[in-house]
């Protein structure tokens, strides 16, 4: 039994991080930006979906890693021989306390207060009672405020898109061009605008210093 025991700790242990690392980090809100930054400028699939994934991840380790290193550090510190479910149960909520201080520090309050209201009417009658500090209620209020975050991060990216996307089409109708695909002349200038603001740096150093951790 005991031979068994470890690969499947091990393999708890994993699945709740790649979990984590996808639910409880920056994940969301990263990728979403940078996919709402690639179709404002017009390219559909530059960079790919696998650039911007990992690019989303490595981000999202870069700012949770104090959050990992602390939740590591807390689980090697548990005896893990000869578990009982209980036993898992207090060690799973080890591991997650860190990733739950990081939640609460990113939450946005209106978000976690409707999840509130919304889980005491569901669950009314069932004897539960839900309050601000469940687990199982700030981690779909952080997810739904990191796409808030997101969409609205990403209108004000569209703006500046948007105005050279109708100045060029104007240009092109005063110049009687119509049959030209305002595209072909509008990408190039977004990416010359893009590049010269610097706007990989900028954008990420915004994303990143957003966090409390």
């Amino acid at each position: 039994m005991n031979e068994l025991a470890s690969p499947l700790i091990i393999g708890f242990v994993g699945s709740f991080f790649l979990l984590a690392m996808l639910t409880l980090t920056a994940f969301i809100k990263l990728s979403v930006v940078f996919m709402i930054l690639r179709n404002a400028l017009g390219l559909q699939q530059v960079p790919s979906n696998m650039i911007v994934m990992a690019v989303s991840l490595f981000l999202s380790i870069f700012i949770s890693l104090p959050v990992i290193s602390a939740s590591l550090a807390a689980l090697s510190e548990v005896d893990m021989t000869d578990l009982t479910p209980d036993q898992i149960y207090e060690i799973a909520k080890i591991g997650i306390a860190p990733f739950q201080a990081f939640l609460t520090a990113n939450i946005d309050p209106v978000q976690i207060d409707i999840f509130v209201e919304i889980a005491n009417r569901v669950w009314e009658g069932s004897g539960m009672t839900g309050t601000r500090d469940d687990f199982i209620i700030q981690v779909p209020a952080f997810m739904l405020s990191e796409l808030t975050r997101a969409f609205e991060i990403g209108f004000m990216i569209y703006l500046p898109f948007v105005a050279i996307d109708l100045a060029v089409t104007g240009i092109l109708m005063a110049l009687g061009m119509q049959m030209v695909q305002p595209n072909i002349i509008s990408v190039p200038f977004k990416l010359l605008v893009f590049v010269t603001l610097n706007g990989w740096l900028s954008l990420v150093e915004s994303l990143l210093t957003s966090y409390t951790v």
